[in-house]
């Protein structure tokens, strides 16, 4: 397993380098070829990131959403309507 740093946003701090703005569009353009498949590599690793915690906090809130469903059956009150 390669070298992964301790601080999980540590890999933002790198590819956004000394400007400190986090918008891909603003970051220094390069030429190198080699440097734009690294950004593109890195970004794809925090889109997978990003996506996996993003489904962790959908299955969160269904698991809580069934919970509540089950209470509220038990209880015999009706669900509250849900929310668009």
């Amino acid at each position: 397993m390669p070298d992964q740093p301790q601080d999980p946003f540590e890999i933002f701090r790198r590819l956004w380098g000394p400007l400190g703005v986090p918008i891909p569009g603003m970051a220094m353009p390069t030429l190198d070829p080699k440097e734009i498949d690294k950004r593109i590599t890195d970004l794809r690793s925090i889109e997978g990131w990003l996506t996996m915690n993003l489904n962790m906090v959908k299955f969160s809130i269904q698991g809580l959403e069934l919970q509540r469903a089950t209470l509220n059956a038990m209880r015999g009150t009706p669900e509250p309507p849900k929310k668009p």
